[in-house]
């Protein structure tokens, strides 16, 4: 009886996660889906009718919350000192003013969350420190229906290197302002026993050039990206297989000078079947057509393009070029695998873009503060839509790492039971569409006095440009490895202490155009007078290598916040 009893649970619990995975399967492998989250296993917990391609979601809808308000404002002074360790370095002094607000508001409809800092720094050596920084994260969820329709909207400013530096950006560096933005609403209920969802995302995103020459908003300046998707499916049960039928659509056009266009659509249809308590076969078929293409080139009488003083110029005239175009049959096959309500295995591989793709995800929730994630992925877009769907797919609950002696994000975002890293996101900005393929693994959480994360990924791209000449000099694929940790220490109700340490290796095809980038932060933070006033310490070490000329810069910081 136990042994019936416990094999009843296992396949209950199978069939609730082929029920998610029914309502995600068309959106895990369209262009405009986000990437399963850090703590995805949690989902299980819900009901099968999770709104499509929004996860976290569902874990807020997920049961009875009880409201509660945690914000903190805060003013910052800092001294920082920043070395040039090389040969004829120079060393740079100067104040960091701050203000910033960090918290989270759950109420029985709203779910919000955000760390935001804005940041002047003063130089005392006019060497042209002096300048503004923008950085923070915050997401909101707003349940307009309970349980059927809901709003969520998400933001994201950080910097860049713009040469393949993500991790390791200081100060003293100029670089690149991203900033992007979604906002849309998900629909998921029931008629019957068939599962009816949908989703609409609107997303923006926006680059500032601070670099000397600031010639990247020439390749890419903004972007706007409407995503759609749509499926009706059911879960086993009243027949012995699930199915899902879905179809999806996404449009992004980005400034610059070329105006790059992208468009895709595409339509499939999937069927799981349970073959045991804790596994399941899936396989899908459907039509899909890509297209991505920009302006012209202005050319000479026979046809070769102009190249002026300043490269070549965009005709904005002409008919526009085609830079990608694939349409036809896509389909896959694969396994679900869900051993236990804390743990999921999704691998499928089969047909797309032209040839074999494989993709897949991991997720195991050690407890309720500790998770893991990982992911295999190959899709086809755009860096613009890329970042945002990074952004969307960000963990509920997470932490913003920053970088103590900078403020700003330091690349990776963890929660508690997963994270994400935007190294394949900022590692190059470019208007251009391309294919890509990688990985990534994120563990993190907490155990007692401790809290840590490590992230690990590799992300290669192949872009996707006109064959005819005048765009020579540019890569036509690159790639980046990378990795980061983090762990801080509590030493008491007052003080605490953090480690972060990260490393990259970025190239392309194209010569001298590679940046290896390795460093680390130690940071102390003591709290005083009930708990608002702050005593922060931090030491941190820079390197960075682009092939022509390696810098090592070594900082130090101290100052005060007071926390309202």
């Amino acid at each position: 009886m136990k042994t019936e009893l416990a094999r009843l649970c296992a396949l209950s619990r199978l069939s609730l996660a082929i029920g998610l995975s029914l309502a995600a399967v068309t959106p895990a492998f369209a262009q405009d889906a986000p990437p399963p989250s850090g703590d995805r296993a949690s989902s299980a917990e819900a009901e099968p009718q999770d709104g499509e391609g929004d996860e976290r979601s569902s874990r807020r809808d997920s049961g009875p919350q009880r409201a509660r308000t945690q914000v903190g404002a805060y003013l910052e002074i800092s001294q920082v000192l920043s070395a040039d360790l090389g040969n004829g370095g120079d060393t740079l002094t100067y104040t960091s003013v701050a203000a910033g607000v960090d918290g989270q508001i759950q109420t029985r409809r709203v779910t919000a969350q955000m760390s935001l800092r804005y940041e002047h720094n003063f130089d005392w050596n006019d060497n042209g420190v002096d300048s503004d920084v923008v950085s923070g994260i915050a997401m909101v969820n707003v349940q307009v229906v309970p349980g059927a329709v809901q709003l969520d909207a998400g933001a994201m400013a950080t910097r860049t290197g713009g040469d393949g530096r993500v991790f390791g950006v200081t100060n003293r560096d100029a670089a690149v302002d991203v900033y992007s933005a979604y906002i849309g609403p998900t629909l998921s209920t029931h008629a019957g026993p068939i599962a009816i969802n949908a989703s609409y995302r609107l997303g923006y995103v926006k680059v500032d050039d601070h670099r000397a020459g600031a010639t990247l908003n020439d390749d890419f300046d903004d972007s706007t990206a409407h995503s759609a998707t749509a499926s009706i499916g059911m879960s086993p049960g009243r027949l012995p297989f699930g199915w899902t039928v879905g179809a999806g659509y996404v449009r992004e056009n980005s400034g610059g000078r070329f105006r790059n266009r992208f468009e895709g659509r595409y339509v499939r249809g999937d069927v799981v079947v349970p073959i045991g308590a804790t596994l399941a076969v899936t396989a899908g078929i459907g039509y899909e057509d890509i297209e991505a293409s920009q302006r012209d080139l202005v050319r000479d009488i026979n046809g070769f393009p102009v190249i002026g003083p300043g490269g070549v110029t965009p005709d904005p005239n002409a008919p526009r070029l085609l830079t990608y175009d694939q349409s036809g049959m896509m389909y896959d096959g694969g396994v679900i695998w869900r051993p236990t309500p804390r743990t999921e295995l999704q691998v499928r591989a089969g047909h797309r873009y032209g040839g074999t793709t494989v993709a897949g995800s991991f997720d195991h929730r050690f407890n309720e503060n500790q998770g893991i994630h990982a992911e295999v992925f190959d899709t086809v877009g755009t860096f613009g839509h890329t970042l945002t769907t990074d952004v969307n797919g960000l963990p509920s609950n997470f932490d913003a790492n920053r970088d103590p002696l900078t403020g700003g994000l330091s690349g990776c975002v963890f929660g508690q039971q997963g994270g994400r890293c935007f190294d394949r996101s900022l590692a190059r900005i470019s208007g251009d569409s391309f294919r890509m393929r990688g990985g990534s693994l994120v563990f993190s959480g907490q155990r007692r006095l401790w809290s840590y994360g490590i992230g690990a990924s590799y992300a290669h791209r192949r872009y996707s440009r006109p064959t005819v000449s005048g765009f020579g000099g540019v890569a036509s694929e690159d790639e980046i490895y990378s990795v980061y940790g983090s762990v801080g220490r509590q030493l008491s109700r007052t003080s605490e202490l953090n480690l972060d340490v990260f490393a990259s290796w970025y190239d392309s095809d194209v010569a001298l155009d590679s940046v290896t980038t390795v460093g680390g932060t130690l940071s102390y933070n003591r709290s005083f007078l009930l708990d608002r006033l702050s005593l922060l310490a931090a030491l941190g070490v820079y390197h960075s290598d682009d092939g022509t000329e390696d810098s090592t810069n070594a900082s130090a910081l101290g100052g005060l916040r007071y926390t309202f």
